[in-house]
């Protein structure tokens, strides 16, 4: 029973126990302290207590302080995550969260700075003439392949996945080397061992081959070992350069010069869209090159290793050979490889474009389920598939010949000549390196003639075993070496391909945020084209200005756009409503385009307010936008949880905004501020129209554009909205076609008039030039309904012909 109660012991017990052991481990510190300087035994005890004391207080307040401090952290991840937030720091960086398991898991974000682009345009945008790759970026002439040019755009992209020498990158490389080097040697001592087993098992020494068989057991533990963490290292290597150009595109792709929108609607250099690059080409191109490194370091480290040890085991004549043949092989499978690298650069374009046809079919999927047009879109995607597959198969049917000629000579030519190289020790010693003193049975000679019988018995026999095992294990290594270093020559084709395609991104999205468009070289850009772009943009103007600029949908770089207005001048100043009218297609969304700058100011000057959002100029687009997040994001977009408590902003103050725009059932009928949802399958047409009037009255800008913002609103609640508006100070300048809407505003600009529909009429509202319109448009009208009587008469006259026509039924006879 006693010892069963010491092993029940409960945690004051042990607690107790190890109080009195770390007691009296000081107290005999402190004796010997004493010995030296003496002290009183009562004084030695207060000592040890205090200390003990101070130590457990100390010790308990740490822990208890680090406990305090991670679980905060852990709150506020969960907080953060909940709201779709983050914290940012002075310095730009911000730290999101992200859900990890049962827990948060914060993640640092830094900005690329803008000196790093300015580094890096000259990469992308002037390469030097020994790349051949001409003035033209992306290049346009160049074919995807192994030449100066892929050296050219691997080396600039590996300026951005390994930024400096003291990287993260750098680190993973160098382990990933030292791994590498670490299975090379493992490989000797492997080849070494093998020839040893083979030795020791012929000559049946029974213990030396199981002592064999255990180290051999022991170096495959650590071989493993090795393996796996160079797999593991060269998945680590891909994602971290992934990282870096993911956030590298990202922060060229998503700023302020609006390239995510120029990228596909002005320049359209990357064909089929970003998502195909950033996505999918990028992944592939990450990988390759993560894999390259061990696919040519690793088989390179060996054959130099390989080459030296078959040297001195099989002398200089063997050496040559080998060199001979790895230079006849590489030059064979040179000339007669396939471009593997522009097929699979046309492969990425034709998967981009199959993708993209599935993604136009999600973004219209109840447009064309109201036309019932299932099957067309069948057809289409079943015809984009089919060009994808016939590629595909064309690729393959090419790689079976490829590939029967390099099985061939990478396997079975190789393996033979490896046999001829090995067996050159055994039947011709003089060129296999040994002379004729340091044979067998020269030195049998030298000794007595039992020790010789014996010598001549083991190391003749035995030595010449050991040898051959020894040197065929190094040459089935350098054939696997030499083998993988021949296969890369395809692998490094198809990176070429996937390196083609990054620095394609990369290199328009430079060309796209530095404006870099010129004409070509001996001749002049097209009308209105990018390089024709001689207008200015001011950014400071406290009001929206015009002044003779052209209103002109562009067309892709390098051609020109099609003129809609020619010198369009109007001035919108503090409290000057506008509204924008006239037909279909007479340029009243370019109006608005211009002045945000998606669309280039061709000629003249274009004035606007510096800031977006508050204090500034806002854009209502024609399709409302509901972004992914919380209720509380729909409202404050484009800020986020972040910027508003930034600004000082609470949600009581969102809840006042939604009840302007008739929205303030929303935040309890979806559940919260927190709520989470498909928002543009949860909010009606009129919802969505109005949360866009929300997000207005909460940044409360000084001017607003609207385009056709309230169309599927009511007019009594369209009403009440702009009043809402005005009243707030925000000046507004409105495009549509409804007529009701000239009470709100104090000015008219209509355009698509006169016999080209390329003129327009300036106008305030109230005057006499504007009343004279308008009764010439009721003028026109009543004209129109005088002439009632006239088309009533004509229709009776055209019933009374067709009455008088006689249709003959036929009869069963007939």
């Amino acid at each position: 029973m006693a010892s069963q109660s010491t092993l029940r012991r409960s945690p004051a017990d042990r607690f107790s126990e190890v109080f009195d052991r770390f007691y009296e481990r000081l107290l005999a510190r402190l004796d010997k302290f004493q010995r030296r300087s003496p002290l009183s035994k009562r004084t030695t005890q207060l000592i040890a207590t205090l200390a003990l004391s101070l130590t457990l207080i100390t010790g308990g307040y740490g822990g208890y302080k680090l406990y305090r401090r991670r679980r905060t952290e852990r709150d506020l991840g969960r907080k953060l995550v909940r709201r779709n937030s983050g914290l940012r720091s002075k310095d730009g960086s911000r730290t999101i969260y992200v859900p990890y398991k049962d827990y948060t898991t914060s993640v640092t974000i830094f900005p690329t700075k803008s000196t790093t682009f300015d580094a890096h345009r000259r990469l992308f945008l002037n390469p030097p003439k020994e790349a051949r790759m001409g003035d033209a970026v992306p290049p346009p002439n160049i074919r995807p392949g192994l030449n100066v040019a892929f050296l050219y755009q691997f080396g600039a992209l590996m300026r951005i996945m390994i930024p400096r020498v003291g990287c993260k990158e750098s680190g993973l490389l160098l382990t990933h080397a030292v791994f590498l080097l670490l299975r090379t040697y493992l490989s000797l001592i492997v080849a070494r061992m093998d020839g040893e087993i083979v030795r020791d098992l012929v000559a049946g020494k029974g213990k030396a081959f199981l002592l064999g068989i255990g180290k051999w057991l022991s170096i495959g533990a650590v071989s493993s070992y090795t393996n796996s963490m160079i797999k593991f290292l060269q998945s680590k290597i891909s994602i971290a350069f992934r990282t870096r150009l993911t956030r590298y595109i990202h922060d060229l792709y998503l700023n302020n010069s609006l390239a995510y929108y120029k990228l596909h609607n002005l320049d359209g250099g990357v064909g089929h869209g970003a998502d195909q690059f950033i996505t999918q080409d990028l992944t592939l191109f990450c990988d390759s090159a993560a894999s390259l490194y061990s696919s040519l370091g690793k088989p390179l480290v060996d054959l130099v290793t390989f080459n030296f040890q078959l040297y001195q085991s099989l002398g200089p004549l063997a050496l040559s050979a080998l060199l001979i043949n790895y230079f006849a092989t590489a030059t064979l499978l040179r000339k007669l490889s396939p471009p593997f690298g522009k097929m699979k650069a046309v492969e990425g374009r034709k998967e981009g474009e199959f993708r993209a046809m599935h993604a136009r079919l999600i973004a219209n999927a109840e447009e064309v389920a109201f036309y019932a047009g299932g099957p067309t879109e069948h057809t289409l995607l079943d015809q984009g598939f089919r060009e994808l597959r016939k590629w595909m198969e064309s690729i393959y049917r090419i790689k079976i010949g490829y590939n029967m000629l390099e099985d061939f000579v990478l396997k079975y030519s190789w393996s033979a000549f490896g046999y001829l190289i090995t067996s050159l020790p055994v039947f011709l010693p003089a060129l296999g390196g040994l002379t004729p003193r340091d044979t067998p049975a020269a030195s049998a000679k030298k000794l007595s003639a039992a020790a010789a019988e014996l010598v001549e018995h083991d190391n003749g026999s035995g030595g010449r075993m050991k040898q051959f095992i020894t040197n065929k294990r190094l040459m089935l290594s350098l054939a696997d070496a030499g083998g993988r270093m021949m296969y890369s020559i395809k692998d490094l084709s198809e990176l070429a391909g996937y390196t083609s395609q990054v620095y394609t991104l990369i290199s328009t999205l430079h060309r796209v945020h530095a404006n870099a468009y010129y004409p070509p070289r001996g001749g002049y850009a097209d009308l209105f084209s990018l390089a024709d772009v001689q207008g200015t943009l001011h950014k400071g103007f406290d009001g929206v200005r015009l002044e003779n600029v052209p209103v002109v949908a562009p067309g892709l770089f390098p051609n020109g756009g099609e003129e809609l207005i020619d010198n369009l001048s109007f001035v919108v100043g503090p409290g000057d409503h506008l509204l924008i009218t006239g037909p279909n297609g007479a340029g009243k969304s370019a109006v608005s385009r211009i002045a945000a700058g998606l669309w280039p100011t061709y000629r003249g000057l274009t004035s606007r307010p510096r800031n977006d959002g508050q204090d500034g100029i806002m854009f209502l687009p024609q399709r409302p936008y509901l972004s992914p997040g919380t209720l509380r994001d729909q409202v404050i977009y484009p800020h986020t949880e972040l910027d508003m408590q930034a600004a000082g902003r609470r949600e009581s103050e969102l809840q006042a905004v939604l009840e302007q725009a008739k929205l303030g059932y929303i935040p309890e009928r979806e559940g919260g501020w927190d709520t989470r949802k498909m928002w543009k399958d949860v909010l009606s047409g009129g919802e969505k129209q109005r949360m866009g009037i929300a997000r207005l009255l909460y940044h409360e800008p000084r001017y607003a554009f609207i385009d056709e913002g309230t169309s599927a609103v009511s007019s009594d609640v369209e009403g009440l909205l702009y009043e809402t508006a005005k009243a707030k100070g925000i000046t507004l300048i409105t495009i549509s076609t409804r007529a009701s809407l000239k009470r709100y505003h104090s000015y008219t600009l209509t355009l698509g008039l006169g016999e080209e529909a390329n003129e327009y009429e300036f106008l305030r509202i109230g005057t006499a030039s504007e009343k004279d319109s308008v009764e010439k448009e009721l003028q026109e009208l009543r004209e129109r309904l005088s002439q009632v009587e006239q088309w009533k008469q004509r229709r009776k006259e055209i019933d009374e012909e067709l009455g008088k026509v006689w249709t003959a039924t036929p009869t069963e006879s007939d």
